[in-house]
């Protein structure tokens, strides 16, 4: 049996939650990213959905050093059609690994970049992993860039993203009320896209 196999029959017995694929994840950390980048390869290309969980979890790991290891996240992992696996990607913070070990500042044109992809699940990535915004390095000293960059997606076409931004916004104004609220007076509330992102951004206010 190989490593792979052997990989995929101890995943399957995970049914829910993330914490033992993340904990298989972290077992491999000290392998060279080249070799966990092609463990990835092959777990995402199994069936099983867990494998594709903990490849997720990989990518994620190495994309700060490996610019395959982000298009594939983008491009692949974005557009899979498990929802668990689009979690790993996002609540589960796959990309907001890469944005932590790379650092916010240095990764903010790839935020930019993934925020504007033509796919919702990878815009999401970006607007639900990062949450709380303000409570990561860099967008905690800039909160207003924060709410900038979550207003830009306000009407956006994907209900899921509209309530990401929306639910986002709130997080932030807890701290932050004036700045979030200074913002909600620029929008037409009368679209009925930016309506459903005003009212869960407004709830706390």
């Amino acid at each position: 049996m190989t490593e792979v196999e052997r990989l995929i029959q101890r995943l399957k017995r995970t049914q829910h939650g993330f914490t033992d694929i993340r904990a298989a994840a972290d077992e491999l950390a000290q392998r060279p990213a080249r070799e966990r980048l092609t463990l990835a390869k092959a777990l995402f290309a199994a069936e099983v959905s867990q494998a594709r969980m903990l490849a997720t979890f990989l990518f994620g790991d190495v994309a700060a050093h490996s610019k395959a290891s982000l298009r594939f996240m983008r491009s692949r992992i974005s557009r899979d059609a498990d929802w668990r696996v689009q979690e790993t990607l996002r609540v589960a913070q796959a990309f907001d690994r890469f944005c932590r070990d790379t650092g916010y500042e240095a990764a903010l044109l790839v935020i930019r970049d993934w925020l504007v992809d033509e796919h919702p699940n990878a815009r999401r990535a970006v607007t639900e992993g990062l949450r709380i915004w303000t409570a990561r390095p860099f967008f905690r000293e800039r909160p207003e860039l924060a709410i900038e960059l979550l207003a830009a997606l306000r009407a956006d076409e994907s209900e899921y993203v509209r309530k990401s931004v929306g639910n986002a916004l709130r997080d932030i104004s807890r701290k932050h009320a004036v700045l979030v609220r200074a913002e909600l007076r620029t929008w037409d509330a009368a679209d009925k896209r930016v309506a459903l992102t005003y009212k869960l951004a407004s709830q706390f206010l």
